[in-house]
Order: C-alpha cells, then structure tokens, then sequence
C-alpha cells in the first residue's frame, strides 16, 4: 500500500517536473526570441532600416526608353529591374482573374502565393503556424532543406535590406538567426506602413530570377517576350517556381531547356490546385504542356538587341557625357561647339547637370527613370529593315564581286607589305591586341595568337555564322563589310523619327550616325548653291558656261577634277550643274564668291556644326561630318528656310511618374521662304533628271515628292543620299 501511495507520488512529481520544464522552455524561449528582437529592433545585432528608408526602399531600378508612340525600345541597368504597381499585374480580362480564399488575385500573384505562402493575407508579417512547423522539422526532425517559414514580406525585407548578410562576429547559425529576427522585426513594420497588396508588388518588383533577371518585368519580358498581366497560368508557374531556387530552376541552361524547371512548374501547378486558384483538372491538362520558349532572351543580351539599339546608345551617351575637354578634339573649333552644345543643350551631360534631393547625379543605370524619345517605333522598324534588305541584297553582293574581281584583294593599289601594315595598324586597335600587350605579352605573341583559328561568331548580311577562324582573318572580313548609317528627322520639329547607326550593334558598337564623321562630297553641293541663290542673287536659270574652272588660293591655282568621263561643251542653266553634280559649276560659284569664309560661316548656319576648312575645295565637299548633321542641314531647305535643332528626347520623369525635364528645339530662321522652296525644286531635279534618276526606274519612286542629292567621295570610299519628301 505504501509502494503504490509512493508511485503515485512520483509519478505526480515526474509529470509536475515534466510540465515545469516545459513551461521554463517556453518561457526561456520567449525571453531569447523577445530578448533577440529587442536587440534587433535597437540594432545591437547590426543596422536597421531608418523610416525613410522603410518608406522609400532602394533598389536599383531599370531606366526605360520609349518611343513617341508608347513602345518600350529598350533599358539601361545594372539590374534589369523596373517597377510595376499591384494594378499592372492584373490581366485586362477580368475571367483570367484567379481567386485564393476570396481574394481576386492576377496570375503571377495567384501562382506566387499558393507557392511560398498561401496564407499572406492572414498573417501579420509573420505566419507562426510555418515557423513552427519548419522549426520541428529542421531543429527536431532534422530534415534538411525545410526551409525557415518565411513570409512573402519576411523575404521582401531580406531582398530589400540584405539582412542575410553575416554580421560581424555572428558567423554561420549566429548570423543567420541574426538576420532572421533582423526580418521578423522589419517585416512587422513592412506590414505597418504598407497594404498587402503593395508588399506583394514591391516583392515581385524586387526579386532576382535565373539569367540576371531583376523583378517580374525583367522575367516575363525576356523568357516569354510578354507583360506579367499577360502571361498565361503555366508561364507565371514557370516564374514563381524559380523563387525558391533561381540557378537550380532556370527555364534554360547552358543553352538547353532544363528539366527541373518544368518539374518545379508542376508543383507549382499542384500547389495552385491545393489553394483554390485553378482545377485540379486545368492543372493535369497544364502540367503536359512544354515550356515555350521561343521568345526567350537573355537579359544581358538587352542592350545588343532588340529595336534602335544605336539610337539607345546614342541618348545614354548623350546624357551621360562629361563636359568636354580640349584633348578629346581634333581642332579648336570642334572642341568650342562641344563645349557650346554641353552648356546650351540640355540633354548633353543631363544625369551630370542635374541633380537629385539628396544632391547626388542621376544614374541612368541604377534610379528607373523614363526617358520619352521622339523616335516612332514602327519607322524605326521600317529603317531597320529597309538598311538590312538594301545592305544584304544589294551593297555587300555588289562590294563582294568587286573584291572577287580582283583577286580576293582587300586594298588592290597597295604592295602586300602596304597591305599587311594596314591590316596591323587595324588589329593594333583591337580590345584583343590591347588586352594581351596590358597582360605583358610580347608582338610576336600577340601576332601568333591574331594567326591561331579559335571559334567565334561572325557578322554577316545573310546571318550570324559560328566558324572557327583567325582573329586577322575575321579583321578582314570586317574589313570587307559595307557599313551605313541611316537618320530621318520631321524637319518642323527636328524630331528624329528613326536612327541607324550600323549594320548590328552587337558587332559593330562604332555609330556611324554621330559617333564618326566622313567627307560629305557632293552632298555638299545644294549649299554651295543656295548661297549662289541666296547671297549671289543668282537663280536656278543663270546660265553658266560648261567649262573647267580654276582658283587661284594661297596654295596656288586649284582646279577640281569631275567624278568621270565628261564632256566641257555648251552654256547650260544653273540647275543643270546641281542635277548633274558638275565639280566645275560649284567651283564656278567658289570663284564668284571669292571669300571661302563667308560660304563656310554660310554652311554652318544651315545646321553643320563640323570643323569646315574655309578653302576653296570645301564647295566639292572637302569636309568631314555625319548623317545625324547633314539630315539637320538639309531640314533647312524642307522646312521654308527655318532651321530647328534636331531633338531626340522630349521628356524625361523619375520611377514615380514625376517629370524631370522636359525639352524643346531651338529655332532660328537663316533663309528666307522663297529661297528655301527654290532650292526644294532644284533637288527634285536632281531625281528627274540628274545622278539620283534611278530613284525612279529602280526603286519606283515615280509618284513620290522627292528632293535628294546624291554624294560621293575619293575612289568612292564614301557613298551619301540626302533627300527630303513631304515631312521627312
């Protein structure tokens, strides 16, 4: 009787102990975890975010580039990230809404939050019930790969404020467990300051998926070629799938479509099952889909590819230019005009000049600006597409069989030692050549390895060919690539509608448009007219006698040769001389003229901003300059004599919306109505009669308004059309 009295005694103490210590385990938990975020929350365990920062977190934000018609044409980013609101998720048709636990709901959101927490809009920020369920697993079960419970927001604070960075002295499970209460507490405030609706966003806006995507945009953008409110219930689980483990997910791989990922897409498509959103149904039937990926790009790839790759190089180039200095210039007088155009242009060096609230320079990379061009998207499609038909079907074919008339040869009147000198002046300026002579190696080296075939990718006008082939081989193959540039401007508002700078950015990052500058030749004739007309008082019908003209310069007499076989007979009117770009009738006004200078002072007025040599033989074109100038000039002559800048970005606005700046031309009248139109009908004369006819029996111009000039260059290393038609 004593023994069971003593039994029962123990057996009461033992469970009485059992309980005691169970509750001091508690307690003693709730003392360290209280203890632990209020260390976090003082930040004994490393920064916290300020308020300002909670209520305006950084992230490094894409800058996006847009047409005058509303397309996106590209971004500038260090992350390819751009911000959406929750709003922007949702499809424009409401029946492709899903719905979890009564919440509508677009599709990425529906397949993210079945995916890594169905309960977001139950919980506080943090969802216990998940916490303690992955504490038992992990701490008692010791099932690796659990996972730490967290909430969307819980992760939302990690990504924005890289709480999971070790702290110093916490290595390994101490900074982790750190990092962990340094969440708990920020995602607390996250859901105090913001709805769920916006964390759910700014998560989306924030996270990295596979290939250096940054944020939902980026992802749907470059694996599915669509917006995120347009991807379809199996493509969003494509996406959200990839939260967990963006390398190990990744739709391709080294090239290939991976495996996983259409396995962790699955899940995703059961997980969305489970919560309600789909079928179970529409998930089987989804589940036997391939993942497409015929539109996928890489997002490192952005800035090579894809609509007026030049054009968006020039604006970043333009905008982020430093003020000039004198070593970068050739003359004083070029270096004069940069400087004039960085302080009277205000889009030369904007992120420069300008600056933010807290005083530092734009980063047109890093703060997600909008930057609204007047480029016209289709045009620009046009251009592009016009410049690679004319250039694969006609110039590189006619180009290839002068070479293979030849011999093969590259520069046929040079000696093979002037040749191969050529050839190494070129490769001299390589990044190849430069990096190996950084590195120390010697030029025997670094020619040896210019004559070792390696694989690579060349450029060609039928396609992009993977070959193995020399570096010097491959320098000459450029070589024998025709290249151009193409530029159209609205002459009454000097808005450059459509921009080529080159045959593929991604090879050729030299932009002929603005970046270079070539001798103009005979584009420079309806100038040197028009100060015939203007200053002269001559008219299209003066009559000028059709024979060799000669000047008498400081250099001595200058007598300027014709571009071919021509016959000096006759008296013809003044047309007749532009029509036919006859050298011997510009040099005949050069000679009337008598003061190169004024003619010069003259062409400058016009629009060409380019060093011009006042010499005699400026009137054939001596001087260099580019399309993205001349297309300036010649808008003199379509717009009644008015000459207005060429403009290219007319607005500029902060990630917010918030405009910036805007931009308009400047305007200035340099030749009067009359003579203006004169010398339109001149140039049209050129098209009907003179060295532009093929206009009409080739390419069928017949019923177009079209006033042009056409230019070329010593041994025609330099080919120029200029025209204008109605507008353009």
């Amino acid at each position: 009787m004593v023994k069971n009295k003593d039994n029962k005694k123990g057996k009461k103490g033992l469970r009485s102990w059992i309980i005691t210590a169970m509750w001091s385990v508690v307690f003693i938990g709730v003392i360290a975890l209280s203890s632990l975020f209020i260390m976090a929350r003082f930040e004994i365990l490393g920064p916290m975010p300020t308020f300002e920062e909670l209520e305006n977190p950084k992230t490094n934000l894409a800058t996006q580039i847009y047409s005058e018609d509303g397309e996106v044409l590209g971004t500038y980013f260090i992350e390819n990230r751009t911000y959406l609101s929750y709003e922007d998720l949702f499809p424009a048709d409401h029946t492709k809404w899903l719905e979890i636990d009564g919440h509508k709901l677009p599709t990425i959101v529906a397949a993210l939050l079945a995916t890594e927490d169905v309960r977001f809009f139950d919980h506080p920020g943090i969802d216990f019930q998940a916490t303690a369920r992955a504490g038992i697993r992990t701490v008692i079960l010791r099932q690796s790969g659990q996972g730490g419970g967290s909430t969307i927001t819980q992760q939302l604070a990690k990504n924005l404020y890289k709480t999971r960075r070790n702290k110093e002295g916490l290595e390994g499970n101490a900074g982790t467990l750190a990092a962990k209460a340094q969440e708990y507490v920020i995602a607390t405030q996250l859901e105090y300051n913001y709805t769920k609706e916006e964390i759910v966003a700014m998560y989306l806006n924030t996270v990295e998926f596979s290939n250096s995507n940054f944020g939902i945009k980026s992802a749907a953008n470059n694996f599915f070629g669509k917006e995120p409110c347009d991807l379809a219930i199996e493509e969003a689980a494509v996406i959200a799938g990839q939260v967990k483990a963006p390398g190990t997910y990744a739709p391709l791989k080294r090239g290939e479509p991976n495996e996983r990922a259409r396995e962790r897409r699955n899940t995703v498509l059961d997980r969305m099952a489970a919560a309600g959103a789909i079928s179970d149904d529409m998930a089987d039937s989804l589940k036997q889909l391939p993942i497409d990926l015929t539109r996928y790009r890489r997002a490192a790839d952005a800035h090579n590819e894809g609509s007026a790759t030049y054009f968006r190089e020039m604006v970043r180039r333009t905008m982020m230019a430093k003020e000039p200095e004198r070593k970068n210039y050739y003359t004083e007088w070029d270096y004069e005009q940069a400087v004039k155009q960085y302080e009277e242009n205000p889009i030369y060096g904007w992120c420069y000049k300008n600056k933010k609230a807290n005083g530092e320079s734009y980063d047109i990379y890093r703060d997600g600006l909008k930057i609204y061009t007047t480029v016209d998207a289709r045009m620009q499609k046009y251009a592009e597409a016009a410049f690679r038909e004319q250039m694969a079907e006609l110039v590189q074919p006619r180009m290839d069989a002068q070479i293979k008339s030849r011999g093969g040869s590259l520069f046929p009147d040079l000696t093979k030692a002037e040749s191969d000198e050529k050839i190494n002046a070129a490769m001299r300026q390589t990044e190849r050549w430069r990096n190996m002579a950084k590195e120390g190696a010697s030029e025997k080296d670094i020619k040896a390895a210019f004559n070792t075939p390696v694989s690579m990718s060349v450029f060609t006008y039928k396609g992009v060919r993977d070959t193995v082939i020399t570096p010097r081989d491959s320098l000459i193959h450029y070589k024998k690539t025709m290249r151009g540039a193409f530029v159209a401007v609205d002459p009454a508002t000097g808005y450059v509608r459509a921009y080529v700078g080159g045959p593929d950015y991604h090879f050729f990052k030299y932009d002929a448009a603005t970046q270079g500058k070539r001798q103009v030749g005979s584009t420079s004739k309806p100038f040197i007219y028009t100060f015939a007309i203007d200053h002269l008082g001559l008219t299209p019908c003066t009559p000028v006698p059709n024979v060799p003209v000669s000047i008498e310069t400081p250099a001595g007499i200058w007598s300027p040769k014709e571009a071919g076989e021509v016959e000096y007979t006759g008296v013809h009117p003044l047309y007749w001389g532009l029509a036919n770009s006859r050298n011997n009738y510009s040099a005949w006004i050069m000679k009337q003229a008598k003061r190169p200078e004024a003619v010069a002072d003259f062409i400058h007025d016009l629009g060409i901003r380019s060093f011009i040599d006042p010499v005699a033989a400026l009137c054939i074109g001596s001087y260099d300059s580019n399309p993205f100038e001349m297309a300036s000039a010649y808008s003199t002559f379509a717009n009644k004599g008015v000459h207005v800048d060429p403009i290219f970005v007319t607005r500029i606005e902060d990630s917010q919306g918030n405009v910036l700046a805007t931009f308009t031309p400047k305007t200035e009248d340099v030749l009067s109505k009359r003579v203006a139109y004169t010398m339109i009908t001149m140039m049209q004369r050129v098209v009907t009669m003179g060295t532009a006819r093929r206009m009409l029996y080739e390419f069928k111009f017949n019923d177009v308004e079209i006033a042009a000039k056409t230019g070329t260059t010593n041994d025609n290393v330099d080919a120029w059309f200029m025209c204008a038609v109605p507008n353009l």
